[in-house]
């Protein structure tokens, strides 16, 4: 029986800019993706590993790294297990193609959905559940780590888990976790664990948004000094009366 841990790449900056980076080179792991990679290499250090595959993206192979030097094993790159080919799309901010037409087939029907200039999420997950096949027959009996990209190992998951491409954005798979499945011969399918990236935790908490009082006050506040600010204008032009920077002082 071939095991295969799907260990997702650590963070990088162009998640904090809310980028799609997609194949871009040179999109590195930043301070905290080394720490996420390499705290999922000391997670992993206890088991057989025997092989370490990873997208050739640069952020999948810094993080391949780690989990290969603690075994004393080579990155081995294959591309069937890249990124998605985002075409167009690719370097582009979030919000910004979040006004595309397409991004609604993105959120809800993405079994439909092919990047412009790139690929389709249907072949995405062909490829890689192609991939992984072809990795289970030749390491049978054994237990490998495949380093890829979150939607990638979430359409693998989906298809392994018998879950339809339009639902597979229901899974979770955060930067450095590790995703388990086992592949035996005879054709069943365990999906051992999903999304494990070590200790439970509290789920971050939103900033809390300022009170309607607040809000209120800040936007009388903020008219106020364009009517001081317009009214100084006149002053100075017209030579307007000091009673009314008078009044408008007493209302701010």
């Amino acid at each position: 029986m071939a095991t295969i841990l799907l260990v997702r790449h650590g963070e990088n900056d162009w998640v904090k800019k809310h980028r799609l980076a997609g194949w871009l080179p040179g999109v590195h792991l930043n301070e905290n993706g080394h720490r996420q990679a390499r705290a999922a290499a000391e997670r992993l250090a206890g088991l057989p590993l025997r092989a370490v595959y990873s997208s050739p993206v640069t952020r999948c192979m810094e993080t391949a790294v780690y989990l290969a030097e603690t075994h004393n094993l080579d990155v081995i790159p294959l591309d069937d297990v890249g990124e998605v080919r985002y075409g167009a799309w690719e370097g582009k901010k979030i919000k910004k193609l979040a006004r595309e037409p397409l991004w609604r087939v993105v959120q809800f029907f993405p079994s439909r959905m092919r990047f412009p200039e790139g690929e389709a999420l249907r072949e995405v997950q062909f490829r890689a559940v192609q991939a992984l096949e072809m990795l289970s027959a030749r390491h049978k009996d054994a237990t490998i780590a495949v380093v890829s990209h979150a939607d990638l190992i979430k359409l693998v998951l989906a298809h392994y888990l018998g879950v339809h491409v339009d639902l597979f954005q229901r899974i979770a798979v955060s930067p450095g976790s590790v995703s388990i499945i086992d592949l035996p011969d005879n054709g069943m399918v365990r999906v051992q664990r999903v999304n494990d990236d070590g200790p439970l935790r509290p789920p971050p908490q939103p900033e809390p948004k300022p009170k309607k009082a607040e809000k209120k006050h800040k936007k009388a506040a903020k008219k106020a000094k364009k009517v001081k600010k317009k009214a100084t204008t006149v002053s100075a032009v017209e030579g307007a009366p000091a009673p009314l920077l008078a009044a408008v002082d007493e209302e701010e």
